[in-house]
């Protein structure tokens, strides 16, 4: 009986992981949209690229990188990465690009 318990739990974390990190990837998804909006880029495609315990500046906080692809003129192609803590925008970094 326990043990059930126990396994129940434990799928229920799993899925809700799940779906939090369903729900940050769609919030970095606009994110990304919007920034290339801004700038007059044209999105190419975007994917999770890791999820870290340490930042970049040895700051311990759990933290997800993005990278996204990305044209300025339609026939080019630069990279640009999105990093989030939760479910807010820490930085975006692009790569530098024509204009």
């Amino acid at each position: 009986m326990f043990e059930h318990l126990i396994g129940i739990v434990l799928l229920s974390l799993i899925c809700f992981l799940f779906w939090q990190q369903r729900r940050q990837a769609e919030i970095a998804k606009n994110a990304v949209r919007r920034k290339c909006e801004q700038l007059d880029l044209q999105l190419v495609s975007i994917a999770l690229k890791s999820h870290k315990l340490k930042t970049p500046e040895g700051v311990w906080r759990w933290h997800t990188l993005y990278e996204f692809e990305f044209s300025s003129l339609g026939d080019d192609c630069y990279r640009g990465e999105l990093t989030m803590q939760g479910f807010h925008i820490v930085k975006f970094h692009l790569q530098p690009h024509r204009m």
